[in-house]
C-alpha cells in the first residue's frame, strides 16, 4: 500500500505575527516555522497504517526552500520518501493552487491512499484535501476519526456535529482529510533523524498554471480599542438596555 501524506509548513504559534512591505502576507525573513499541526496527525495515522499493511508513505509538501525542513522531520518520523513542489508563491496560494501543485506531483505516483489535514493553522481553509481528490479523479471522505482498511476498499469514521459520527465504506484509492486528535502523535528519534539524511527527497518544480481561485488583498493585526458606554434610566430601563447591548452589539447572549 503506497500512502501520500501532504503536509504544510506554518509558522509557529509563539510567534508574534509581522505583516510584510506589501501588506498581503507575513514577513517571511525572521519567523519561525514548523509542521502544521493536524497534518502531523494524518502523517501519524499513515504511519500505522504501513505498520498494519505495509508498504510505503510519501510526504509531500509545496512551498519555497524553507518547507525542506519539516520534510526532513517526517521523514525522521518514519516517511519513506519526500516530494518537494518548490515555488516562491506556494506558501500564500490558495486551496486550489495548493492542490493543484499537489495534485501535479502525485499524478504519477499510483498511489492508493491520500491523506491531508483536516486545516491549515494559518489559513484554515479546510479545502485542500477536497480539490485534491478531485483533482486526482478520486473519491474522498473528510473529517476522520478512524480508518479501516480491508482489501481494496475502506470503513472510515467520520466527525459530524453534536457528538454523531458517520461511518462511511469507500473504494480505493481514496483521499481522506484527517482529524486532530485521531492518534497520539510519535516525535522523531535520534536514530530517525540520522535515518531521515539518506532518505530520498525529490525536488519538482511547480506547475506553471496553479489554477488559483482567490487572491489575498491585504493582512493587518487587529487595533485594540476602548469605549465607554454609558446606560440612563431606572434600573429597569437600565437593564433592559444592557440585555440589548449585549446581545445585538457585543453578541455574548
Amino acid at each position: 500500500m503506497r500512502i501520500a501524506v501532504c503536509i504544510k509548513q506554518v509558522v509557529t504559534k509563539e510567534w508574534q505575527v509581522r505583516v510584510d512591505e506589501s501588506g498581503t502576507w507575513v514577513r517571511d525573513q525572521d519567523a519561525s516555522w514548523e509542521l502544521n499541526e493536524p497534518d502531523a496527525y494524518a502523517l501519524e495515522e499513515a504511519l500505522r497504517l504501513k505498520e498494519q499493511h505495509g508498504g510505503e508513505v510519501v510526504v509531500v509538501s509545496a512551498g519555497p526552500a524553507r518547507v525542506t525542513s519539516v520534510l526532513r522531520e517526517a521523514l525522521a518520523r518514519g516517511a519513506d520518501r519526500a516530494i518537494h513542489v518548490e515555488g516562491d508563491t506556494l506558501g500564500a496560494t490558495d486551496a486550489f493552487g495548493a492542490a493543484g501543485a499537489l495534485a501535479a506531483a502525485l499524478k504519477d505516483e499510483q498511489i492508493d491512499l491520500v491523506l491531508t489535514g483536516l486545516q491549515s493553522d494559518d489559513q484554515g481553509f479546510a479545502q485542500v484535501g477536497v480539490i485534491l481528490a478531485e483533482r486526482l479523479g478520486m473519491p474522498h471522505s473528510t473529517i476522520i476519526m478512524e480508518v479501516q482498511v480491508d482489501g481494496p476498499t475502506l470503513k472510515v469514521k467520520r466527525e459530524l456535529e453534536g457528538g454523531f459520527f458517520q461511518w462511511v465504506s469507500m473504494p480505493l484509492p481514496a483521499v481522506l482529510t484527517i482529524q486532530s486528535g485521531i492518534n497520539q502523535l510519535r516525535y522523531a528519534t535520534l536514530k530517525g533523524i540520522m535515518a531521515a539524511k539518506r532518505k530520498e527527497m525529490r525536488v519538482v518544480p511547480a506547475p506553471a498554471e496553479l489554477g488559483a481561485k482567490q487572491k489575498i488583498v491585504s493582512i493587518y493585526v487587529p487595533e485594540k480599542s476602548k469605549e465607554t458606554h454609558l446606560i440612563d434610566g431606572t434600573p429597569a430601563e437600565a437593564a433592559k438596555a444592557l440585555v440589548g447591548l449585549l446581545r445585538d452589539d457585543a453578541r455574548v447572549i
